[in-house]
């Protein structure tokens, strides 16, 4: 082969980089993407645009409607609730950010290590699995709920991601003992290549999609779970808040004085369509036909 051929191979795009072209350009991911930068940029650098501090109070206005003063009105106490909301934003994005990249680690080491070395270490890790997969998350959220009150965040979103990674752990294996066959893969263990070295270089790649489908939607999820868990009081806490705890500072009011429920509600609803844009559009690219 010529060299000019041989730069024209290198050139011309294989089939994985078909599947990432295809994923950025496809509607929806732009959107997704679009929005959920939207939001991160309104979480971490609008509260700069107001002098209001979430944790300060108006003394002089308690659940006064939206104004040029206070642009999405104040609650209760006095505070400002655009502060109060993006404050939440903030709170319930980072979550949901961690708990998913928790999760999806998570399922990564647990399925490629089980079924790369199967033996004792694929029938313990996967028994462990079967374990969680049976235990009803309810049921532990319930018995643990007493010593969690009051932790905050920081306890509630590792708790989180130990209850949402097992089904990709079990997709995880399966691929990887699909591919563990493969020539490359084992050329790779006939020289001596060390199995973490294989793992990361020759298995996880090709695992990709998957993983960022999985990330992304587990965002959504993990967004659901905290603001539920903090709307019953597991979550943020006090003085500080999430979505889940202004949610639920609101709901009582919310034929009311709607400008105490409808900002957060609004909040939480773009948050879970972002990462349900990402997640369905970068599933559907990455899995379809080259």
């Amino acid at each position: 082969m010529t060299g000019r051929r041989r730069a024209r191979a290198r050139a011309w795009p294989g089939r994985r980089h078909i599947r990432w072209f295809r994923a950025a350009r496809g509607r929806r991911v732009r959107l997704g993407f679009g929005l959920l930068g939207l939001l991160l940029v309104l979480a971490f650098a609008g509260p700069c645009l107001t002098s209001w501090r979430w944790d300060g109070a108006d003394l002089t206005a308690f659940r006064r409607p939206p104004s040029t003063r206070h642009w999405l009105g104040t609650t209760q106490t006095g505070r400002d609730m655009y502060a109060v909301t993006l404050r939440g934003l903030r709170a319930s994005l980072v979550t949901g950010l961690f708990v998913a990249v928790g999760a999806t680690g998570l399922a990564t080491v647990t399925g490629t290590v089980a079924g790369y070395l199967g033996g004792w270490a694929d029938r313990g890790l996967m028994g462990v699995v079967e374990l969680l997969l049976v235990l009803p998350p309810l049921l532990v959220a319930a018995t643990v709920a007493p010593a969690l009150r009051g932790t905050g965040l920081p306890v509630l979103a590792p708790l989180l991601a130990a209850f949402m990674w097992m089904v990709t752990a079990r997709a995880v294996r399966a691929m990887t003992l699909s591919l563990r066959g493969q020539e490359y893969v084992l050329a790779a263990r006939h020289l001596g290549v060390r199995p973490v070295a294989v793992i990361l270089r020759h298995i996880v790649p090709h695992l990709a999609p998957l993983l960022i489908a999985d990330a992304t939607l587990n965002v959504g999820t993990a967004v659901i779970a905290e603001t539920s868990l903090s709307y019953l009081g597991f979550g943020a806490r006090p003085p500080d808040v999430s979505l889940g705890t202004i949610i639920a500072d609101g709901a009582p009011s919310a034929g009311t004085f709607p400008w105490l429920f409808l900002p957060p509600v609004t909040a939480l609803v773009l948050l879970i369509l972002a990462a349900t844009l990402i997640g369905d559009g970068l599933r559907d690219a990455l899995e379809g036909p080259s």
